[in-house]
């Protein structure tokens, strides 16, 4: 099992709580991190645009990674919703450990 932690930028708060408490419901996230105050500059269609948005920040594991990835795209607002996942490099095995489990589908 490999811990990641996905970025998923969020038009507003309602979306961000929506998908973030749906990710845990269903165990593909054991924890989402919900960030408010983000401002994203960015190329869309050959313009460039900025937005403020909320960021999710999701640990899950590598084995979920597709499922959470087809959940955001059904749950998001946007065309094209940003899911970039980071493999974990390390970090307390107590907590590791509990991502794993939190995210084991299943479980309960």
């Amino acid at each position: 099992m490999t811990a990641l932690v996905c970025f998923c930028t969020c038009p507003d708060q309602t979306t961000a709580n929506r998908i973030a408490e749906t990710l845990i419901d269903e165990r593909l996230a054991a924890c989402v991190n919900i960030v408010p105050g983000l401002r994203s500059v960015y190329r869309w269609q050959g313009a460039i645009e900025s937005a403020d948005e909320v960021l999710l920040l999701v640990k899950t594991t590598d084995d979920r990674l597709d499922a959470l990835t087809a959940r955001i795209s059904a749950l998001h607002t946007y065309e094209l919703p940003e899911v970039v996942a980071v493999e974990v490099a390390g970090g307390l095995a107590g907590y590791l450990d509990w991502v794993a489990e939190q995210t084991r589908a299943g479980a309960d």
